[in-house]
């Protein structure tokens, strides 16, 4: 009999592979000082591309004030236990509230963590019996939560309405046999390529077929919509959503997230989902801290105005200057470039070293072999300077990696 950890010594996972040459600067790297459009890394300012914090919040003096006062009052522990049991408080309750309203929705229920509430939530509400049918390019908590799922399960081509049509025939024959029922999921907001979910052609098949959607609009809340109420209302379908998720780690710039549908669905998932029924309640100091924020959304459309005129430059610019930028019809802002992991390593290199631009790299296995990803995430807090200068930047590594120039650099970083 093998030991479990002989395969781990030997087999580090296709990301893992690579930590000796990229821990610390390429993945953990550490970005310091305030969080803003300009931060510093490996002590250099760098412009910043890759915090998800959509409005600028994170670093609001109101929201920092209200944060530190929570904090003051009630401490980091408070309310201590699970809802269920002693974490419950009118607060919790107000938050909820106040989502659900945002959102158009019935009722809320708060979650600890967006990751951990989507996974749960998909195995609270899917029995054996039933079929769960998703977007192939969704989330990583979505197909984590799928796993869980003891029936049967399909993914749809992403974003491709034949291919959910083809795959709902498929499902429904099997849940009339199983005596089930059908679940659809989808993105608001694909937060890679930054591509809306077609949910409105996703809805518009409930008149042929019989299932209910969820929704994980992540990247949409706050950014998407009439006053920031999301992708639903961006595409005039929110009533159709059966289940509708949106995080508070991206435009609330804080941590938790919520789930907003009919009265009885919540109260389901409150009685159900085995992640808060046997978790900690979340903290007094993100829940007030949420309040506010909130409420800043919703009074303050300048923020929102403010990220798209950003949003706009930045890929109007890209697109003009001959850059990739795929169908993102959101804030999210892929650049695609050809090349493997040398050079990228090489590319990204000379991006915060020499050009003082920071952002997230995707390489395989998250997308295929050969292909690159410049991931960048326009906020409020960034201005057209950032935006004018970080083209020009763009544009020289782009020269460098046409001419062969980083496949030469990141080969002899490799060995090195």
């Amino acid at each position: 009999m093998k030991d479990l950890f002989d395969r781990i010594k030997k087999d580090k996972g296709p990301l893992g592979k690579w930590a000796k040459q990229a821990e610390g600067y390429y993945v953990f790297p550490k970005l310091e000082g305030p969080i803003s459009n300009r931060m510093k890394f490996n002590g250099k300012e760098v412009i910043t591309w890759s915090i998800n914090d959509y409005l600028g919040l994170a670093n609001n003096p109101e929201v920092i004030k209200t944060d530190a006062e929570a904090a003051l009052e009630h401490g980091m522990a408070y309310p201590m236990g699970a809802r269920m049991m002693s974490g419950h408080t009118k607060y919790h309750e107000q938050l909820e509230q106040e989502c659900a309203e945002f959102v158009e929705k019935e009722a809320a229920y708060l979650v600890n963590f967006g990751y951990q509430g989507m996974v749960s939530a998909i195995d609270a509400l899917v029995s054996k019996n039933d079929v769960i049918v998703y977007d192939m390019d969704s989330h990583a908590c979505i197909i984590d939560g799928v796993r869980l799922h003891h029936g049967k399960r399909f993914t749809f081509k992403h974003n491709d309405i034949e291919s959910l049509e083809l795959n709902l025939k498929r499902a429904t024959k099997i849940a009339q046999e199983t005596d089930g029922a059908i679940l659809v999921i989808s993105e608001g907001v694909f937060g890679m390529r930054g591509e809306q979910g077609k949910l409105k052609e996703i809805v518009a098949l409930k008149e042929k077929y019989n299932f209910r959607l969820l929704v994980d609009d992540a990247h949409g809340f706050g950014t998407l919509g009439k006053g920031g109420k999301g992708t639903g209302v961006e595409q005039g379908v929110q009533d159709k959503i059966d289940v509708y998720f949106a995080t508070f780690a991206k435009s609330m710039a804080g941590f938790g997230a919520f789930f907003a549908a009919d009265k009885d669905i919540i109260q389901y998932l409150q009685y159900n989902m085995r992640s808060q029924m046997f978790a900690k309640s979340l903290p007094m100091a993100m829940v007030k801290g949420a309040l506010k924020r909130l409420d800043m959304i919703r009074t303050m459309p300048e923020l929102k105005n403010n990220l798209w005129k950003i949003t706009n430059a930045l890929q109007n610019g890209l697109k003009e200057n001959g850059f990739n930028i795929g169908n993102t019809n959101t804030c999210v802002t892929p650049v695609f470039l050809e090349g493997d992991v040398p050079e990228a390593m090489a590319l990204v290199h000379d991006l915060r070293e020499n050009y003082h631009v920071f952002c997230s790299i995707v390489i395989y296995p998250v997308i295929p072999k050969g292909m690159m990803i410049l991931r960048l995430i326009p906020t409020a807090s960034h201005t057209l300077k950032d935006v004018e200068e970080s083209i020009e930047a763009f544009k020289g590594i782009r020269d460098k990696l046409k001419s062969g120039i980083y496949a030469r650099l990141g080969k002899a970083m490799i060995e090195n």
